[in-house]
């Protein structure tokens, strides 16, 4: 997918992969049926019986595979990242930070669905944004100890850790 991807596409991509998960569940039930009535040799005609166990493997096939990729692009949407932003962080004035557009979960749903609710599950423009300025958290906000998650601890290191030490001990 590389750079196809972006801003302006970026709910369309999660609604494919949600419409095409739903729609590999409704061909591996609906043949589920036929596929039993095979393993238990009910089923007469040999030609049928090749073309149902090939739909129901390759469905189930699919189904797990974007099942792994929605999965990883939900967890990006709820961190507000890119895949380029998730294997090298965003540098800001005050260097890289890993979840300098995180704003919160609702705000990350919103960043891409848009306010609306009533249009997230359907595919039309309701995105927030000109796709050229995003908002970020404040510097005082990611490395204030007391409202930074852990996560961005674990994630520095033990620079951050004698930082917020020095912090709480004056």
């Amino acid at each position: 997918v590389n750079n196809c991807i972006g801003f302006s596409n970026y709910k369309f991509f999660l609604l494919f992969l949600a419409y095409s998960l739903l729609y590999c569940l409704y061909i591996a039930a609906t043949v589920f049926k036929y596929f039993i009535m095979f393993w238990t040799e009910e089923l007469n005609n040999g030609r049928s019986k090749f073309h149902i166990l090939f739909l129901l493997f390759v469905a189930i096939m699919f189904f797990v595979s974007l099942m792994f990729l929605f999965g990883y692009h939900c967890w990006l949407v709820s961190r507000n990242r890119s895949t380029l932003e998730a294997f090298s962080a965003p540098v800001f004035q005050n260097g890289p930070d890993k979840n300098g557009f995180n704003l919160g979960l609702a705000k990350n749903l919103q960043q891409v669905f848009g306010v609306e609710k009533r249009l997230w599950l359907l595919p039309v423009v309701s995105s927030q944004g000109d796709g050229h300025f995003f908002p970020t958290r404040t510097y005082s906000e990611a490395r204030n100890p007391l409202l930074a998650n852990e996560e961005q601890w674990d994630e520095d290191g033990l620079e951050d850790e004698n930082h917020a030490r020095a912090i709480i001990s004056t």
